[in-house]
């Protein structure tokens, strides 16, 4: 095990939220989930997480939305955000990042993948010590 920290993770797709939860709790990390914006704004309000992966298409509130009030509030503001995806255009990545979010990944994306864009984050907002190198 690599991981550290709290990851909430917003899908409306069950069937990646259990995936992904599974894999990062596997990676060490304590993994919260929400299937809404608006449970995802009270989530993040409650337990302040060290990452929140988001997907973009929310039943009620978009991503863009949850992103947008996440910065709003002084508690959520520094959360490092990663947009999840389905849509591949660049302008929808580009549209993410001046959302707010501090990474994009196109769904269906790589569990190593993932797991690797939250240490850099993590690692970058110094809420983790970088994985160790193998040799």
């Amino acid at each position: 095990m690599t991981g550290a920290g709290t990851i909430l993770i917003v899908d409306d797709y069950v069937d990646a939220l259990d995936v992904w939860s599974i894999y990062l709790g596997a990676e060490g990390f304590r993994v919260l989930t929400a299937s809404t914006g608006r449970q995802a704004l009270a989530i993040a309000g409650a337990e302040i997480p060290d990452l929140i992966v988001l997907d973009l298409d929310l039943p009620d509130l978009s991503g863009f939305e949850v992103a947008h009030e996440l910065r709003a509030q002084a508690a959520t503001r520094a959360i490092p955000l990663i947009a999840a995806t389905g849509f591949s255009h660049v302008a929808q990545q580009d549209r993410a990042r001046a959302s707010g979010f501090n990474a994009v990944l196109v769904k269906p994306c790589d569990p190593d993948a993932l797991v690797g864009e939250i240490h850099r984050l993590l690692a970058a907002h110094g809420a983790l010590s970088p994985p160790p190198i193998e040799h």
